[in-house]
């Protein structure tokens, strides 16, 4: 008998690996990706999965890191976007980045080429036809403006929206290397990498109160009254944390620490400003941490007081666009279901979990639940002790509830260990000695990755039959 294909609205990183999972299960999937018959402002192609802010799934550390974890869960279960991120790197000390653009092309061809995806080039305006009994909304923080309306007005919720930034990309062969240097904070090596895969520029404390001056008077672009609060905690402005503190940005993206200066090694710098390299080639950098919303003149003569940037090219300038998403707890159920209409699931940033890997993620368990659905078996919800588990509970639940109001300050999040449930046992050594500070810390995330792997497994084991000794990447 034919089976009823399953409708993904959303070519991003959560539509594609949703249509990818369900697709490997053995269901007929369609991919509606309204580009390029309608642009956003922040895309600029018309491949699936395109990023378009940093080029960096972040840390590739599966012991001591969440982000980390989640990579290896994710390809434990035969990610598409973890296989052809994999295979599509660049060196960026302990993180996991890619070539944007390698990665797009090999995340659209594999699904082009799987018998069982179509991939239809046209905008699904308002809510998805009747006729479609199933369907994973995966537009993104990008989601077009006639499917909004009518998400809003079916959920009752009020819009909810934040502005994520995106950091400007210099040319390489514009850096100063006489000022400037390789290095990866303490010399690690991450996938791909060699321990020197930053690029670092150094700043005296004249020159950062200087440049501190100059984010804070420097033009920006201005938020209309609706727009409300527009930021994420995770992905703030750099204008926007030096207006927290002078020292906010010597903290953060600018911190000092892990790195040496070899045209002066006795003098320690009082900031760093690194970049990360952006494409295969090697030829374009992203300044780390610097999102912005400063408009493009400001960025290109503030920029360039940053010591080795002085005559910086910019393939990319920085910038901001609007994210939407739910109320997910009140508006979702346990399997991503939207209560009001239960034949709609979401997945990706919509459902307010942020960052590439957890969009993916999302995409992942919202993809096979609904390939379960169709063929009529039961899904188990991942273990809260996993990553992925984790991040789902953080979205369908996990929050302060109050009685008359339901979930509240609910807010996009990365994965991060304070989603997991806390580790009971005491932290001891060899010795049986309790272990207190950074060793404590230390040994804390190494349990908590642990047990994330176990139950991992034992999930996978109970629910596919398959028990994944390590990640193995999709084909």
């Amino acid at each position: 008998m034919s089976i009823e294909p399953i409708h993904v609205i959303g070519g991003g990183l959560a539509g594609s690996e949703a249509a990818w999972q369900i697709a490997q299960a053995g269901v007929p999937v369609i991919v509606h990706e309204m580009r390029p018959v309608r642009g956003t402002e922040a895309h600029k192609t018309d491949g699936l999965a395109e990023l378009v802010c940093s080029n960096s799934f972040r840390s590739d550390d599966a012991s001591t890191n969440a982000v980390g974890q989640l990579h290896w869960e994710m390809r434990a279960l035969g990610s598409v976007i973890m296989a052809k991120a994999d295979i599509n790197q660049v060196p960026a000390g302990g993180a996991l980045a890619v070539d944007r653009d390698g990665f797009s092309a090999a995340v659209t061809a594999a699904l082009e080429s799987h018998p069982l995806i179509t991939i239809d080039r046209a905008e699904v305006a308002g809510l998805p036809p009747e006729a479609w009994s199933s369907a994973i909304v995966a537009t993104g923080p990008l989601t077009s403006p006639a499917l909004a309306a009518a998400i809003a007005e079916l959920t009752g919720e009020k819009e909810l929206a934040f502005f994520d930034a995106i950091a400007p990309i210099v040319y390489r062969e514009s850096v100063d290397m006489s000022v400037a240097w390789f290095q990866s904070r303490y010399d690690k090596a991450g996938p791909g990498g060699t321990g020197a895969d930053y690029l670092n520029c150094p700043m005296s404390r004249e020159q950062y109160d200087a440049f501190i001056d100059a984010l804070l008077a420097g033009d920006k672009t201005s938020f209309k009254d609706w727009e409300g609060t527009p930021y994420f905690d995770g992905c703030l402005p750099i204008e926007v944390m030096a207006e927290r503190g002078r020292e906010t940005l010597r903290h953060g993206p600018m911190k000092p620490v892990g790195l040496t200066n070899p045209h002066n090694p006795t003098v320690k710098p009082y900031a760093i400003v690194q970049l990360r390299q952006d494409n295969a080639l090697g030829t374009l950098f992203n300044m780390v941490g610097f999102q912005t919303k400063l408009k493009y003149a400001e960025q290109t003569r503030i920029l360039r007081m940053i010591p080795g940037l002085e005559n910086a090219e910019f393939a990319r300038l920085g910038g901001l666009h609007r994210n939407t998403y739910l109320n997910s707890p009140k508006v979702l159920d346990a399997t991503l279901r939207l209560k009001a209409m239960p034949r709609l699931r979401f997945a990706g940033q919509i459902t307010g979990c942020e960052g590439y890997v957890e969009s993916a993620a999302i995409g992942l368990i919202a993809g096979r639940m609904a390939a379960a659905e169709r063929l009529g078996s039961d899904f188990a919800i991942p273990p809260a002790e996993s990553a992925l588990g984790a991040l789902l509970n953080h979205i369908t639940g996990g929050h302060i509830v109050t009685i008359d109001e339901g979930p509240r300050s609910f807010q996009p999040m990365n994965v991060n260990f304070g989603l997991f449930p806390p580790i009971e046992a005491a932290m001891k050594n060899a010795d049986g000695k309790r272990l207190r500070g950074p060793d404590k810390a230390l040994a804390r995330k190494q349990a908590l990755t642990a047990r994330a792997k176990a139950a991992l497994k034992s999930w996978s084991q109970q629910t596919t039959g398959v028990t994944p000794e390590r990640p193995q990447a999709a084909e």
